[in-house]
């Protein structure tokens, strides 16, 4: 069996921005919903058996308390935010399986269903539906594959590595030391992707990266400025590290049968014809 875990996040995200907008008879906005549970049909009808998505019902998580500057929902218009938990129960109205995460993130509980997928001897294949870079870090060989919808671009551990420059358990150091301003966390200074790269290729984890290391034979710009930052900053280097590392003990799924799509359920219709009536908003 091959088993597909999307972001719902990312797809709400997406949908809202490419679609045109529409609301139902209540006024509430619903067109980025209609069109994420349109586009998870359309992966079942495409053959899809086993589907989870995972979505971040408060965009909060612990790691705010690690970082004061990592993401929170300011800013985010409310038509986009009032529609995850219409995501949620469309989803489930449709058969799916949602994870509707709160303390923890929806890359939290992709990778944990990842890795339980992986370990199960009945998976084929995985694929982690999302163009997250942190999510390549859950990428194992061509077992565990990120998936790219909008582009229909797949990235297995070669892939990543083309891509980063590392292989996919040294995607946390990476983002560490790069930073990731979609979270929120700047990196440090003077590290950019193609030194970071360089150092880890050899390293590949920040504790195995000596206090000397710009004296070994490392191609990175200015390896001495490079190393007396770490050395200032290591301690924020660990944090951000932290913060991009994915846990993947999240209570999400404990056997992957508990995905596979079995039907809509008898609300779906009534749902879907709620959808089919909304109005495009003026």
């Amino acid at each position: 069996m091959n088993v597909h875990l999307v972001d719902g996040t990312y797809e709400l995200f997406r949908h809202y921005y490419a679609v045109p907008k529409a609301r139902d008879a209540q006024g509430r906005e619903i067109a980025a919903v209609r069109g994420v549970v349109g586009s998870i049909l359309g992966m079942i009808n495409g053959g899809a058996t086993h589907v989870g998505v995972a979505t971040d019902h408060v965009i909060e998580s612990f790691r705010n308390d690690l970082w004061h500057g990592y993401k929170t929902s300011a800013g985010v218009e409310a038509d986009l935010l009032a529609q995850f938990p219409l995501l949620e129960d469309a989803l489930r109205a449709l058969g799916v399986v949602v994870w509707p995460m709160v303390e923890l993130e929806a890359d939290d509980a992709l990778a944990a269903a990842a890795a339980q997928a992986d370990a199960d001897p009945r998976v084929t294949k995985v694929f982690v539906c999302t163009p997250d870079k942190d999510l390549a870090q859950s990428v194992r060989g061509d077992r565990v594959v990120q998936l790219n919808r909008r582009t229909n671009t797949v990235f297995d551990e070669d892939g990543v590595v083309k891509k980063f420059g590392v292989r996919p358990a040294s995607i946390p150091d990476y983002l560490a030391l790069v930073g990731d301003a979609s979270d929120g966390y700047p990196g440090l200074r003077g590290w950019g992707a193609k030194s970071t790269a360089a150092v880890l290729a050899r390293f590949g984890h920040l504790e195995n990266i000596p206090a000397d290391w710009h004296d070994w034979h490392v191609n990175a710009t200015s390896p001495a400025a490079l190393s007396q930052t770490l050395a200032q900053e290591r301690e924020q280097a660990f944090l951000f590290r932290t913060l991009a590392t994915l846990r993947t003990d999240a209570a999400v799924v404990e056997d992957v049968e508990e995905l596979r799509w079995k039907g809509p359920t008898e609300r779906f219709a009534a749902l879907a014809a709620q959808f089919d009536a909304a109005k495009k908003a003026g």
